[in-house]
């Protein structure tokens, strides 16, 4: 509830960084206006009107002590991320990585967020700057509305348009979906239950292929008919999220040294590794369905479900989801944020999520859950204090706002190229990354131990919601 004479921090965009941030400040005792366009207006991905809906995979990555993408979850965990909170609670088997079931997460965050009384949802659109009272947090993503993109490009050039810095304000690329299948539609004598290596549980479906249904299959992606092709020819696509096609062009052996590599799956009917394999990720806690890892899309829908079903154990297969592509944008952040990714003209217009450019689900959660104790600290006339470079959150952070990366600036994942250099004398890979992995904990549990006392969640907020 908000107290009489109290300012609000006004939130756009319900997406994962939107509602991290949101609960984040709630949390820290700040009353907090969130603005979400659905159901009023919907985009090109979205379904439903839930928030926080995850709109094309449902992993949200590496779960490994060993990977950035791990390293990247424990320190959220450490700092009180509601966002993993609620993965962790709709988990779905899926090997070494976070997979959740979208729905029930969607429905978890959403209640969190409707519940709290520290915030009010607004379900309208919000299409300029001007309509927004500061301080505000811009969490729209990287399907944001024409209106307000276009309110965000006239504010940014007020900060230093391309002409005078020879870098743009805004930049654009392509980002896909992967189609989603029934599960009682698979024929579970073609496909079987495996992990790679019989590691950890066996939580994926594998469809072998041989090599001449492999190639094949190959043949037929390159030759299906695609959609809006002179519009993606003009825009990159996202390096870590190329559409099957993309893959294909590149080659026809890329897919087996892709998402189709079958290393360590053995067909426990011949006994024997495929020549390739595609893999089937579950979609929710029922396993009522599957999503086929790594085919994201542009092929037109009639073409994905002839192609598709020609996947050994895909013959029948129901398709309740059809790939598609949208485009995504976001704000040359090195170029026209501060450090704190606040407006380099209005230090309490910050942004957070894939609109910083950042890439993937739980990065775009950690720039929401960073800015929301920015703006803590600068509201309580605190020192602003950032992850140290050497944390996975620090060298995510460096990424996006590190003004030597503005004129090449592309989205970018959490990963081992970020951090820091490990020491030079060390060849073992494994021993590097363990060590960057210890040095980094070490540091995070550092700096929350000397400045995190005050930026703790509110028990009220984790136990009572």
């Amino acid at each position: 509830m908000k107290k009489q004479g109290e300012r609000s921090i006004t939130v756009v965009g319900g997406g994962l960084a939107g509602c991290e941030c949101a609960l984040q400040l709630a949390s820290f005792g700040h009353s907090v206006v969130l603005h979400e366009m659905r159901p009023q207006l919907t985009t090109p991905a979205h379904r439903t009107e839930q928030l926080a809906e995850l709109v094309c995979s449902n992993s949200f990555g590496s779960l490994s002590p060993l990977s950035a993408p791990g390293q990247l979850k424990w320190e959220a965990r450490e700092m009180g991320s509601f966002i993993l909170r609620a993965a962790e609670k709709t988990r779905v088997p899926a090997g070494q990585a976070l997979g959740l079931d979208r729905e029930q997460f969607a429905r978890q965050i959403t209640q969190w967020v409707e519940q709290h009384p520290r915030i009010e949802i607004r379900r309208s659109l919000v299409s300029s700057l001007e309509e927004i009272p500061r301080p505000a947090v811009i969490a729209t993503g990287p399907l944001t509305h024409e209106a307000l993109a276009k309110s965000l490009q006239n504010h940014l050039d007020s900060v230093g348009g391309e002409a005078a810095t020879g870098v743009a304000n805004f930049l654009y690329f392509f980002d896909a979906i992967a189609p989603i299948v029934a599960a009682d539609s698979i024929d579970y004598s073609v496909a079987w239950r495996a992990d790679r290596y019989d590691k950890g549980t066996p939580d994926y479906l594998n469809c072998p292929l041989d090599k001449d249904e492999y190639l094949r299959l190959v043949e037929e992606i390159g030759n299906g008919r695609k959609v809006e092709a002179k519009a993606f020819e003009s825009t990159p696509f996202f390096e870590s999220c190329l559409p099957i096609e993309v893959m294909v062009e590149r080659g026809p052996q890329t897919l087996r040294f892709g998402p189709l590599k079958p290393v360590g799956l053995r067909d426990p009917r011949t006994g024997r590794v495929p020549y390739a394999v595609v893999q089937l990720r579950a979609e929710n806690l029922d396993r009522t369905c599957y999503n086929l890892v790594g085919f994201q899309t542009r092929l037109a829908y009639g073409e994905q479900t002839r192609i598709f079903r020609q996947i050994p154990g895909l013959a029948l297969a129901e398709f309740l989801k059809l790939g598609s592509m949208h485009r995504n944008l976001f704000v040359n952040s090195p170029a026209r944020l501060s450090a704190d990714l606040s407006s380099r003209r209005d230090p309490l217009l910050f942004f957070a999520g894939q609109i910083t450019g950042v890439e993937g689900y739980f990065e775009s959660t950690c720039t929401g859950l960073l800015v929301a104790r920015f703006l803590h600290q600068k509201l309580t006339d605190q020192k602003v204090l950032f992850p140290p470079r050497e944390t996975a959150m620090g060298s995510l952070l460096h990424a996006i706002s590190d003004p030597l990366r503005a004129p090449h600036f592309q989205p970018t994942n959490i990963n081992f190229g970020l951090f820091p250099p490990a020491r030079d004398d060390i060849k073992d890979k494994t021993l590097r990354k363990e060590l960057q992995i210890e040095r980094a904990r070490n540091a995070m549990s550092t700096f929350l131990s000397a400045g995190g006392e005050k930026l703790s969640p509110s028990p009220l907020n984790l136990h009572n919601l």
